[in-house]
């Protein structure tokens, strides 16, 4: 059995017959369901009797199925053609009453149930019943609705959703046509609902009811408002929405006068309409939390935004692997270390669930507070390792870690199973990094290998998941081969003297992708390396001793005098006499000290005492303690950081250059 559109939009039209376009318009206003063939005699509308042929006034009801009009035919835009079939015989109207109505709920019901969001579920139940079933319908729904097992708010307040409704065109030709009312019953927008009032009483009882019962009169006019009276001769069914644990609102069929009244037999088609609405509506609001719910896992487990560290600027993108599952496993970071370096971080955890999303958050956390201690990015991986073991069993992942010194314009990578590097020169030449393989974290019993590489300034350096080059179109390295191809290309644009514009650059690796690459969620870090220029920095080793300060504070002038920066050389050499200082009386190795200049100036003090310094309120008996309390009155910025043989503290100034 084929199903055609009940809705307004999209309908073809059906020519009437001669002897059918003889009828009165307003017998063509009641139809059947728009999926019902066309049988020998005509099928009557569902809830009828059958015409006998001594029906008062003569009148012949029609029973042809309506056929949709296409938009842009007769009438106007969303035109429904009716033709109306010949009588049928007395003694066959019943049966074929009864197989019309099931026809009709039959196919209402798979109309309804297409719809995955609210909208279109709602739209589903106006198309399939106006104007088949109904000449208008007006569908209100609890606000705000409530979520499965959530208590639902007070007071209980309807809100109109949705209304549509019908209306014979006025337009000369041969065909009946319906098109859009642009003017349907009025109604009200808000409704509360008044506990013991009428309203509740119906709803309450979930069973539909003729409008034209006292209860139901009294509810309707509660529901449309006092403002808003139904206008008279139009005959109603109210039908609660009920859905698996409360109602959540009403619906409102409504036929003109010209129109068949509603039967008992259509109080039964409207509560399986009403049910099958109220159900599907309950699983939209169900699936639309935990749409919502995956995508502030998978927002919250990924970074609102990147550090601007120091000497490197940084990109990213991350594509879900369809709309319809955002959560995934990839995961990217950028983590500032000590001595202004950076950490670049790219992982894949095996899968697309939830389980999935929660196990990368728990592995990014992990990696954050590794790279806090400053371990090798070998040994990072080793406790990622550890960690994905102690989640469970076929905790699988891969991931590259890799640390950038902008001062020595070095990068230490280490790998863990996961895709090769890209670095981009300056002058346009791509090339794959050559970075031991290693086994994927979660594996156990295995070593990781890290190297050492240049990082020149101007070049880019690209990490990604499998996503971005794996598919079922293409296997892994041809992806990559496609990849340093697209990268090369791109930057040959820009010429040989210029990087491409970081962002751009993203935007251009992923519109590499075609239309069946989308297998998996991907994420995309992008780093340019600018550095740090050797004259921009000043570094010295200090003897643990009494003198250190003030040669800490001599050699921090002549740094501060050598860069135009003597507007800060009370501050700095204050500054840097109480941490060395404070680094003097524990350290036993020589004390460090390093001068940075770059859009701030910037202090490092590290020692080989790995106990933090603290900021206390001094007593004003108090002798000491009040370095600290210093340094965060003058810095810009300060912190201090546990290193595996020590800690370094640091501080910032502006320059105001």
């Amino acid at each position: 059995m084929t199903e055609h559109p009940t809705s307004h939009e999209g309908r073809q039209p059906l020519a009437a017959r001669p002897q059918e376009r003889a009828r009165p318009r307003q017998e063509a206003a009641a139809g059947l369901p728009s999926d019902v063939p066309a049988q020998p005699g005509g099928p009557t509308v569902p809830g009828q009797e059958a015409p006998a042929q001594d029906a008062p006034g003569g009148a012949v009801r029609p029973g042809g199925p309506q056929r949709p009009a296409a938009p842009g035919g007769p009438g106007s835009p969303g035109a429904v053609a009716v033709a109306v079939s010949p009588q049928p015989p007395v003694g066959d109207g019943l049966a074929r009453r009864e197989g019309d109505r099931l026809r009709f709920v039959g196919a209402a019901t798979r109309r309804i149930a297409r719809g995955i969001d609210l909208d279109e579920i709602v739209l589903g139940l106006c198309r399939a019943t106006v104007p088949t079933f109904s000449d208008e319908i007006l569908v209100y729904l609890r606000d705000p609705l409530p979520v499965g097992d959530e208590r639902p708010v007070a007071p209980f307040v309807l809100r109109l959703r949705r209304s549509d409704r019908l209306r014979l065109s006025d337009a000369e030709g041969e065909e009946l046509v319906l098109v859009p009312d642009p003017d349907p019953t009025p109604a009200a927008e808000l409704c509360e609902v008044r506990g013991g009032g009428a309203l509740a009483e119906v709803l309450r009882g979930v069973r539909p009811v003729f409008g034209d019962s006292a209860a139901a009169k009294a509810a309707l006019a509660e529901l449309l408002g006092p403002e808003h009276p139904l206008p008279g001769g139009l005959r109603a069914v109210l039908a609660p929405l009920r859905g698996r644990r409360r109602v959540i609102g009403a619906a409102v069929f409504l036929r003109r006068t010209e129109r068949a009244g509603f039967e008992p037999n259509d109080l039964l088609v409207a509560a399986q309409l009403a049910t099958h609405t109220a159900l599907g509506i309950d699983k939209a609001v169900l699936y639309g939390r935990e749409a919502y719910i995956a995508d502030e896992l998978q927002r919250t487990m990924l970074p609102d935004s990147l550090p601007q560290p120091t000497g490197v600027r940084l990109a990213s993108r991350y594509l879900p692997a369809a709309e319809t599952a955002r959560v995934g496993g990839d995961w990217y970071d950028a983590i500032p270390l000590p001595g202004s370096r950076v950490a670049l971080v790219v992982g894949d955890v095996m899968g697309h669930s939830m389980t999935s999303a929660a196990i990368m958050g728990q592995l990014r956390t992990t990696a954050q507070t590794l790279a806090g201690l400053d371990l090798p990015p070998q040994e990072v991986l080793h406790h990622l390792d550890e960690q994905a073991q102690r989640l469970g069993e076929n905790r699988m992942a891969t991931c590259m870690y890799a640390v950038y010194d902008p001062v020595s314009h070095r990068i230490t990578v280490a790998n863990a199973g996961h895709p090769p590097p890209i670095l981009l020169h300056l002058g346009g030449r791509a090339e794959v990094l050559r970075v031991p393989p290693g086994a994927p974290i979660g594996v156990g019993g295995v070593d990781f290998e890290a190297v050492e590489l240049d990082a020149p300034a101007g070049a880019t350096l690209l990490l990604y998941t499998d996503g971005l080059v794996e598919s079922r179109l293409r296997d892994v390295w041809t992806g990559i081969e496609q990849l340093r191809e697209r990268l090369a290309a791109t930057a040959q644009l820009t010429g040989p003297d210029h990087s491409p514009p970081l962002e751009a650059l993203c935007d251009d690796v992923l519109d590499m992708l075609g239309p069946g690459d989308r297998d998996d969620d991907i994420a995309l870090l992008a780093a340019r390396f600018d550095g740090i220029a050797p004259s921009d920095v000043a570094y010295w080793f200090l003897e643990p001793e009494d003198a250190a300060p003030g040669r800490a504070r001599r050699l921090a002038r002549r740094a501060l005098a050598r860069w135009d920066l003597e507007e800060l050389t009370d501050s700095v050499e204050l500054l840097i006499s109480e941490v060395v200082t404070n680094a003097v009386r524990y350290a036993e190795r020589p004390v460090t000290l390093r001068l940075l200049r770059t859009d701030v100036l910037r202090c490092e003090v590290g020692d080989d005492s790995p106990q933090l310094p603290r900021q206390r309120r001094a007593r004003d008996t108090d002798e000491g303690g009040r370095g600290l309390f210093l340094v965060n009155r003058l810095a810009r910025r300060w912190g201090a950081t546990r290193l595996s043989g020590g800690k370094v503290v640091w501080f910032e100034l502006a320059t105001r250059t």
